[in-house]
């Protein structure tokens, strides 16, 4: 057999060949094949971005400085309007503390990239505008009451952001700030227990907040 014949039957075994067999003998390193492969879906994990946690613990950051300002604020009022010595004196333990307070977060909130904020809470706001047409035992009540109120729940956040958080700077300064709080939620008690007001340890909820 001639070599023109041997390979016309080259050419005709290959023909009939399924095509899965033909394109398994194509050379994997040919650049005409285009091999049927996708692209792998990206984790959302990887995708960069706050966590929930480090959404939270910035939202916290914000609410305590804003607090912290209220508190200043109100402090201030306090001891210009109040008549008791004893409240005139706990208004500036405001002012003074949370100056420091709010000047220690200032730096944790840069590192976090987060705006903290320069005014008071429309609450407080409030707040601070019903105070301002109040003076004498009036003020000192519905003032020590709203600091009553403030404290407890003020110290109830901290608490769960100290057990919540993943950052050791902030959870260091939330609970250095937390023992303040305490501090002075136990003297708001004892002014509003020497002023006739209830505290939520002693008859539920503070007396002396009256709602518009």
């Amino acid at each position: 057999m001639n070599r023109t014949k041997v390979s016309l039957l080259i050419l005709c075994t290959t023909a009939a060949l399924s095509p899965q067999v033909v394109l398994a003998q194509i050379d994997p390193g040919s650049p005409n094949q285009q091999p049927n492969q996708t692209r792998p879906i990206p984790d959302s994990t990887s995708i960069p971005g706050d966590s929930a946690q480090e959404m939270q613990d910035k939202a916290f950051l914000r609410k305590a400085v804003e607090g912290g300002v209220a508190e200043i604020q109100l402090g201030k009022l306090a001891t210009d309007r109040a008549s008791a010595d004893d409240v005139k004196a706990f208004g500036q333990k405001m002012v003074d503390d949370h100056t420091r307070l709010n000047e220690s977060m200032a730096p944790i909130g840069q590192s976090m990239g987060v705006a903290l904020p320069r005014k008071m809470s429309k609450a407080d706001q409030a707040e601070y505008d019903k105070l301002g047409t109040l003076s004498g035992e009036a003020f000192d009540k519905e003032y020590i009451a709203y600091m009553v109120k403030d404290h407890h729940a003020d110290l109830r956040e901290f608490r769960i952001e100290s057990a919540g958080t993943n950052d050791p700077e902030l959870k260091a300064a939330v609970d250095k700030a937390a023992q303040v709080i305490h501090e002075h939620m136990v003297l708001a008690d004892k002014l509003a227990r020497d002023k006739g007001i209830q505290t939520p340890g002693r008859g539920g909820k503070p007396s002396g907040i009256t709602t518009n």
